[in-house]
């Protein structure tokens, strides 16, 4: 049985694109209010129905407490609902992450997004749940999965509203993800940047992904075609989004953040200074502009 505030949640987002937000900081991996502020609302402008912030694409994991409030607080005062990133910090206590989610709830979060755990993930979501009291969306990320028996026991706990499936490339395992949260009455969330298009025919309602950290309406505009039920609008959308997903979600992987950053800058979302993340690899000397020649056509 859902909670009624999971029930709740599970269908605001239905068919919406939350997000999945990075955070502008300096070369000093300081965050301005103001610049953080024009970023978040830009999105909104474009497209963005909700935000996802602190998860991977913002770098959450990886940020103090002080940092994580003043994001919050941020996208909170836009308005619109706000889904907080919590743990996925190596060697995290549970205890830990439900502090984080009490934190977002006291902020006026609307949900958080539970980075993946094991062993025993619905014992970590059921003490996340009795905290904060906050609706929460399972987290199956490619890094460190779910087995199917895992994420269909975390489908049934009544603080679940749904879950994010980012396999980035196993099709098979996108698929089997979508169709538990189908079963159990939960929200099917593709974060599948690299199979977006795919991930909709095969079930997905919402989305939360971090391709719309910037060109929100390359995102966008897929989402609502399927929607609309205008499929010659659908697979033309799709073929955009598909060009900036192969220069921006591509080896090093994890550069997807800094690449995403920049194309935000070129867009005037943000200063180029605060194009930065100090927490991925180096990149390429000629990634920006091969990146930024894609996300250039519209």
């Amino acid at each position: 049985m859902i909670a009624p505030a999971a029930a709740a949640l599970r269908d605001r987002l239905r068919w919406k694109l939350v997000a999945a937000t990075a955070t502008p900081m300096d070369s000093a991996g300081s965050v301005d209010p103001a610049v953080l502020d024009r970023y978040l609302r830009g999105l909104i402008v474009d497209g963005a129905d909700a935000l996802a912030v602190l998860a991977h694409t913002g770098r959450g994991p990886y940020l103090d407490e002080a940092t994580r409030d003043l994001v919050t607080r941020c996208a909170v005062d836009t308005g619109v609902a706000v889904i907080v990133g919590v743990g996925g910090r190596p060697g995290e206590r549970t205890a830990e992450v439900a502090a984080q989610a009490a934190r977002a709830a006291a902020l006026g979060a609307a949900g958080v997004l539970v980075f993946p755990v094991d062993p025993e993930p619905v014992a970590h979501h059921d003490a996340i749940w009795r905290a904060a009291g906050l609706p929460m969306l399972a987290f199956d990320l490619y890094v460190r999965p779910y087995a199917a028996p895992q994420l269909a026991a975390l489908l049934e706990h009544p603080g679940v509203a749904g879950v994010k499936v980012a396999r980035l490339h196993d099709a098979i395992a996108c698929q089997a993800g979508l169709a538990a949260a189908h079963r159990a009455d939960r929200l099917a969330v593709t974060g599948e940047d690299r199979m977006f298009g795919p991930s909709l025919m095969w079930g997905a309602q919402a989305a939360l992904v971090g391709l719309a950290a910037a060109a929100v309406p390359v995102t966008a505009a897929v989402l609502a075609a399927f929607a609309d039920q205008k499929y010659a609008d659908f697979v033309a959308a799709s073929a955009r989004l598909d060009r900036l997903a192969e220069v921006t979600f591509t080896e090093p992987m994890e550069g997807y953040v800094r690449r995403m950053l920049r194309i935000a800058a070129d867009e005037g979302r943000i200063p180029t200074s605060h194009a930065v993340d100090p927490y991925g690899p180096a990149l390429p000397d000629d990634d920006r502009e091969r990146v930024l020649s894609v996300a250039r056509q519209r």
